[in-house]
């Protein structure tokens, strides 16, 4: 199994320094970096202070500055706030000022308050068409010149300046939907999944799409099968409950992004009371246990067999979850001297 690590700029309260939030993120990327992590992912959302992150590829390139071997993910771009030209382009650039990492990721995006600011009159529900044509498209313009008369852009011909330096990007999707996972295998990219706080069976579930749409396609996929799950070792009680405290805490914001409940005042999301929360955002302390990759270094590993057991090549320690920066600082560094050594 590989492992890479997804982290945010994240703020849970204007009390919070952002140049501490600055120092802690790029602390942790160098800390994967050493440790002999695959991949760093870098998000996009917009006008939210738990997810600090307007232009992944600004991120990526910060990033690219500080490390030496870790492969460089946008986690993903929601194609509809991107030009197609303008997508190709920073994606390339990333690319050139790396050396080479770039890993880029698509999607159909997440909460539709973003929509609602960012693509005015567009549906999150509609993302995936945007996201579908954009790949291809992407792709193309890093060959050369592309005329372009698709539903959702249209222009003259132009190309992507600058090109990727790879001969080949890896390309991700973020599936979840039957419909993600059979795009991904028929245009040749690597999966991504998040099963939030739902239980294994969602994990197997995601792994029998992916079972299903490579079948359909022929069984010729060989691509990289990804799961992110929020990640806190510990081996201390004090730590444990600070992970809970905060996963809870992070998952009632997150509720009302998806839940579309409660107000966001200056970037940060009012809580829903966790008494309202269900579906994917469950907050039952025994469940997120159970469920995330919480505990200790040796309930950790067991987790992370299982997976592999499933078929899952790379583990996303996802590391952003309004934790107090020590207790993940304690938390990153058992999992690379207490779990990684076990899957060497």
């Amino acid at each position: 199994m590989r492992f890479h690590v997804a982290i945010n700029l994240e703020r849970m309260s204007d009390a919070t320094d952002m140049k501490a939030v600055r120092d802690h993120t790029i602390e942790m990327i160098k800390m994967a970096d050493q440790a002999g992590f695959e991949v760093a992912w870098a998000a996009e959302h917009h006008a939210l202070e738990m997810t600090i992150a307007p232009n992944p590829f600004q991120i990526l390139t910060w990033w690219a500055d500080h490390t030496k071997n870790i492969r460089l993910g946008c986690g993903v771009a929601n194609a509809t706030y991107w030009h197609p030209i303008n997508l190709a382009g920073e994606a390339a650039m990333v690319d050139l000022i790396s050396g080479g990492r770039l890993e880029l990721g698509m999607g159909s995006g997440a909460y539709q308050r973003e929509f609602d600011r960012m693509a005015p009159g567009v549906s999150q529900k509609e993302g995936h068409e945007y996201m579908q044509e954009a790949l291809p498209l992407v792709r193309a313009l890093w060959q050369g010149d592309v005329e372009h008369n698709g539903t959702k852009w249209q222009f003259p011909k132009a190309t992507s300046c600058p090109k990727p330096i790879q001969d080949k990007v890896p390309m991700w999707v973020a599936a979840r939907s039957p419909g993600t996972f059979d795009y991904a295998v028929e245009n040749d990219c690597n999966v991504m999944t998040w099963p939030l706080t739902m239980g294994m069976e969602e994990a197997e579930k995601y792994a029998a799409l992916l079972a299903e749409a490579k079948a359909k396609a022929g069984g010729t996929w060989a691509g990289n099968f990804a799961m992110m799950r929020h990640t806190s070792v510990y081996d201390n009680e004090d730590d444990r409950n600070a992970t809970m405290d905060a996963v809870r805490n992070v998952l009632g914001q997150f509720g009302n992004l998806m839940m579309k409940k409660g107000d966001v005042v200056n970037g940060f999301p009012d809580p829903v009371p966790l008494e309202e929360l269900e579906g994917n955002v469950r907050v039952d302390p025994k469940m997120l246990e159970q469920n995330l990759m919480f505990g200790s270094p040796a309930e950790v590993v067991k987790k992370l067999k299982a997976y592999e057991a499933l078929g899952v090549d790379s583990f996303i320690y996802y590391a952003s979850m309004g934790l107090d920066m020590a207790v993940q600082k304690r938390s990153m560094d058992l999992f690379i001297n207490k779990v990684m050594p076990e899957f060497a």
